[in-house]
C-alpha cells in the first residue's frame, strides 16, 4: 500500500493543528475575557482604558505558544496586571491636568448587578474614588486582593515584587481605604429609593425632600471632563449639596430631568438639560444617608458595555 502523503499533505496537517490550536488559544482567552475586564476597570476607572489594556493582553496571548502556559487565568491576569499598571503609573498626574477633580467613568450596568453586593460594592463610585489617592501599585494589590481575593504569590508576579512586600502593600492600603470607605452595605431598594428622592429635588426644585436623605456632612464631587463646567471643588454639607442640586448643578439649564440608571452596580440618575444628557449623578450611601454624590459631565455615550462584557470578580 503506497502511504506516501500527497503533495501538501503534511502542510495541510501543520495548518489544520495550527487552526486548532488558535481556536482552542482564542476559547481560552474569552473563557476569561468577563474577568480581565473587570480587574482592568477596577484598576483604570475607564472603560476605554480597560478595552485597550484588554487588546493588548490579547495581542500578547495571541503571539504565544498558549499550550506551554500551565496556568492561563494567572498568565492572563498578570499580562493583564502588568499593563494596567503601565497605563496608571503614565496617567498618574492626570488628577493634575484639568481643573477640579477627577472621577471614575461611570459604567452602565443592569440591575442584576446591584443584587450581587460583593460585586457592587467592588466598584461603587465612593470605593474607586478612594482608590484613586493610592499609588498604582497599591491600587493593584488591593483590587486583585479584595475585589478578586488572588492569593498574595499570585500578586507578587502580577506586580513583580516579593510576597512579603505584597502584604506590606495590601496592609498599608487595606488600612487607607478603611478608614475612608462607606462601612455599611446598602441594599438595591435603598439605593433607588434615594435616587428617586434625588430626582423629585432635581425636577421640583424643593430642597426638603433632598435634605430628608443627605447625611449631615455629605459631600458632592463634579468631574466636567475638562470640557463642561463643574464645580472646581467638592461642595460639602447637606444644606450647601441641597441648594447646588436644586439650583441646577451649575448649569444654565431652562429644563432639568433625571432618568433612573444603574452605574457601577446601583442606582443613579442620567441628568438631561433641555431635553439633553448632561452627565450622570451616582450616588453613595453610608446607612440611611446619601453620604456623597458623584456627578460626571459630558460622559461617553453608553456602550451597551454590560452586554458586551458580563462583570464577574471569578
Amino acid at each position: 500500500m503506497n502511504t506516501t502523503p500527497e503533495p501538501g499533505g503534511r502542510q495541510t496537517a501543520d495548518r489544520n493543528r495550527g487552526d486548532h490550536a488558535a481556536i482552542e488559544s482564542t476559547e481560552t482567552f474569552l473563557a476569561h475575557r468577563n474577568l480581565l475586564f473587570t480587574v482592568a476597570y477596577e484598576m483604570l476607572g475607564s472603560t476605554a482604558d480597560a478595552e485597550n489594556v484588554l487588546q493588548e493582553t490579547w495581542l500578547c496571548w495571541r503571539n504565544i505558544n498558549s499550550d506551554q502556559v500551565s496556568d492561563p487565568r494567572a498568565y492572563l491576569v498578570r499580562t493583564l496586571t502588568r499593563r494596567s499598571l503601565h497605563r496608571l503609573w503614565s496617567m498618574k498626574c492626570r488628577g493634575e491636568s484639568s481643573a477640579g477633580p477627577w472621577l471614575p467613568e461611570p459604567l452602565p450596568t443592569t440591575a442584576d448587578t446591584a443584587h450581587h453586593v460583593e460585586l457592587a460594592e467592588s466598584m461603587s463610585m465612593a470605593l474607586m474614588l478612594v482608590l484613586e489617592a493610592l499609588s498604582p501599585t497599591e491600587r493593584a494589590v488591593y483590587v486583585l486582593r479584595e475585589a478578586f481575593d488572588l492569593g498574595y504569590d499570585e500578586i507578587a508576579d502580577a506586580v513583580g515584587t516579593t510576597t512579603a512586600v505584597v502584604r506590606q502593600i495590601a496592609y498599608r492600603a487595606r488600612r487607607h481605604v478603611t478608614v475612608r470607605r462607606p462601612h455599611r452595605v446598602v441594599s438595591a431598594d435603598r439605593a433607588r429609593a434615594a435616587a428617586e428622592s434625588l430626582q423629585r429635588a432635581l425636577e421640583t426644585g424643593e430642597p426638603q425632600v433632598l435634605l430628608e436623605v443627605l447625611a449631615p456632612n455629605v459631600v458632592l464631587v463634579c468631574d466636567g471632563g475638562g470640557v463642561e463646567r463643574a464645580a472646581i471643588r467638592p461642595v460639602t454639607g447637606a444644606v450647601k449639596v441641597a441648594r447646588f442640586i436644586v439650583g441646577g448643578l451649575g448649569t444654565s439649564a431652562v429644563s432639568l430631568t433625571g432618568e433612573p440608571v444603574t452605574v457601577n452596580g446601583t442606582a443613579a440618575l442620567a441628568v438631561h438639560v433641555d431635553g439633553e444628557l448632561d452627565g450622570i449623578l451616582a450616588i453613595g450611601i453610608d446607612g440611611d444617608r446619601i453620604a456623597g454624590l458623584y456627578f460626571v459631565r459630558n460622559p461617553a455615550e453608553p456602550t451597551g458595555i454590560e452586554s458586551e462584557n458580563h462583570l464577574t470578580l471569578r
